[in-house]
């Protein structure tokens, strides 16, 4: 289903932004180029560098008090654009790092050599999160050359960890507080529902990440001389990873579930009527069958009920051919979706404590947390909420629909727990846009359609607030 059709702004900002559109996808291209991959060590640099440029398109903007922040690992972009007095001010979230690349084979192109195709920019962070940075400074710019201000005051954080935990924001949101005062936080992270629907998310799942490290031996010992008589550390692991979960799709971990919030009658309802067709989604996905968790529908699965999920595994002998080994040590990663009220350091202790009950003898088990983050729901019914229905509806012509998604922003619950903000979900990526794997994408339709709800969004927020 393509996007509903984008209505225009008044004259003067509608000019301006055909105008201005090829050098918004230059923009965008030129930000994707830059390999901020902030998990590996060897693009440190080009974190650096990616900030740098952020902070020069805010000053350029006129933005004050611009800033990259050294933190324990990746800088944080903020500045301010406060001009309006006694208008509302807003924070306004977007990160710039991006997820590792592989696997590179299954690629169309180098994927920090973006390409546009029939409507489409295709490379790595497209949809997460370059292209939603570029909306916000595309309409600021336009708000700025056409009227000469904002008709709110913009408190921006642009930061360089969410996709590897978000830990030195957490430390600096608490020692920015005053920075920080706003009326809320506006987060552009998220997306449209399935067949591209204007949507405003209202919940997310928070993570616990962890690994799984089980070393037999000191060095890979011959099969044929040890097999059966030592463990092999790939069979444990093997053993451990059967064991955290059920056929029921019910994770296994004792006391998992003990803070579930459990769904009201009225929030299952709410997403039982979603215009969602579950084998459509099935043929889209490419998958033989849709599973999980029994007695709850897949949007419940997908949004609203905790997970845990295996990530990578790897040791032993992974050549061609073949090498006869019991491998000395194998490893695991996996993270847990949790929903409210779960917390990640209390998930993870479980998953410690369970992982080390059930691992076989004959091998040494550690389990490493590496990163957490909080679940968080908003209100359909807060003003701000609202205020961004409006503008959607304003662009797109249809009421957005509501709806819990399944990823994990972290920010967003340090946004509300720590400094007490309302938080706007407002995202403008397609639901099928390849995050995460090879040949992320964005449809520049979203693209424009986002710039224009964020100038509307900004007008709503300054109207509510007289």
């Amino acid at each position: 289903m393509p996007l509903p059709p984008i209505a225009p702004l008044d004259d003067d900002l509608e000019r301006h932004l055909v105008a201005t559109r090829e050098a918004t996808i230059e923009q965008l291209l030129e930000l994707v180029r830059m390999p901020s991959v902030s998990a590996l060590p060897q693009h440190a640099a080009d974190m650096v560098r990616t900030a740098e440029w952020l902070a020069g398109q805010l000053r350029w903007r006129g933005a004050e008090d611009v800033e990259v922040v050294k933190t324990a690992l990746h800088p944080i972009v903020t500045g301010r654009i406060h001009k309006t007095p006694g208008a509302p001010t807003v924070i306004v979230y977007c990160h710039y790092d991006v997820q590792p690349v592989d696997p590179l084979d299954l690629w169309e192109s180098a994927p920090f050599e973006p390409f546009v195709r029939d409507g489409r920019m295709v490379g790595r962070g497209t949809s997460d999160d370059k292209g939603q940075i570029v909306m916000h400074l595309a309409a600021i710019e336009a708000l700025q050359a056409c009227r000469g201000e904002l008709p709110v005051n913009l408190t921006f954080v642009f930061e360089g960890e969410e996709e590897f935990g978000s830990q030195s924001l957490y430390t600096w949101i608490d020692s920015a507080r005053d920075r920080l005062a706003a009326d809320v936080a506006v987060i552009s992270d998220t997306g449209f529902f399935e067949g591209n629907r204007p949507m405003l998310t209202i919940g997310l799942r928070g993570i616990m990440y962890a690994q799984i490290d089980v070393v037999g031996s000191a060095v890979d010992l011959h099969s044929g001389g040890f097999g059966g008589v030592v463990e092999n550390p790939a069979n444990a692991l093997a053993t451990i990873i059967a064991a955290l979960k059920g056929p029921d799709g019910r994770v296994r971990i004792p006391g998992f579930y003990d803070e579930v919030r459990p769904l009201t009658d009225a929030e299952r309802e709410a997403m039982a009527a979603l215009p969602f067709d579950e084998e459509a989604y099935r043929k889209e996905l490419g998958v033989p069958a849709l599973v999980g968790e029994q007695g709850f529908s897949v949007l419940e699965r997908r949004g609203a009920r905790p997970t845990l999920d295996i990530h990578g595994l790897w040791g032993g002998f992974q050549g061609e051919g073949s090498k006869t080994i019991i491998p000395a040590h194998v490893h695991a990663k996996i993270s847990c979706r949790l929903v409210p009220d779960q917390d990640p350091a209390t998930t993870f202790a479980r998953l410690r404590d369970h992982v080390q009950e059930i691992a076989p003898p004959g091998v040494t088990v550690t389990v490493v947390e590496h990163h957490g983050g909080m679940p968080s729901v908003t209100p359909i019914d807060h003003p701000a909420t609202q205020a961004a229905a409006r503008a959607l509806k304003g662009t797109f012509g249809v009421d957005p629909l509501f709806s819990r998604e399944g990823g994990s922003i972290p920010v967003a619950s340090a946004f509300d727990h720590t400094l007490g903000l309302p938080v706007v979900l407002l995202g403008f990526s397609q639901p099928n846009s390849g995050a995460h794997a090879p040949n992320e994408w964005l449809e520049l339709a979203n693209l424009d359609g986002g710039i224009r709800t964020i100038i509307r969004f900004w007008d709503e927020l300054a109207a509510s607030s007289r």
